[in-house]
């Protein structure tokens, strides 16, 4: 697929609640498969699946770092496409389930939680979301 996307295949890749909550996510900094699925709450599969429709048509980018791999958005792509941007940054502030994900990931960020310590991640998520 070319930088200049067809609309009505963007549109369906838009069209997808879990892969706007993807993208809603990686917009504040990369991100690897574990972290978005505990931040999401979603299975591997599941996340993995979204990510390989989001890296094919190029709204992502991937890189490796040590075993793991990072997602984040395709600023390239978002630049030449401002529709695209605009949804991902400004009418995802409208929807609660991705405030609700933003702070989800604030919480991870503020205590330091990534792939790396993520060995019991359903204590840690369960001690997060009753903070919150």
């Amino acid at each position: 697929m070319s930088i200049d996307m067809d609309l009505i295949e963007i549109l369906k890749i838009l069209g997808d609640e879990n892969r706007i909550r993807i993208l809603n996510i990686l917009k504040e900094n990369p991100l690897c498969v574990c972290e978005i699925e505990s931040i999401l709450d979603l299975n591997q599969s599941n996340v993995s699946r979204h990510l390989m429709r989001l890296n094919s048509s190029k709204l992502i980018k991937s890189y490796k770092k040590a075993q793991f791999t990072y997602y984040t958005l395709n600023e390239d792509l978002l630049s030449k496409n401002n529709y695209i941007k605009e949804v991902i940054y400004e009418e995802t502030k409208k929807l609660d389930y991705c405030n609700k994900d933003i702070n989800t990931l604030l919480l991870f960020k503020e205590n330091n939680i990534n792939c790396e310590n993520l060995n019991n991640k359903q204590e840690i998520i369960t001690s997060l979301k009753s903070k919150n």
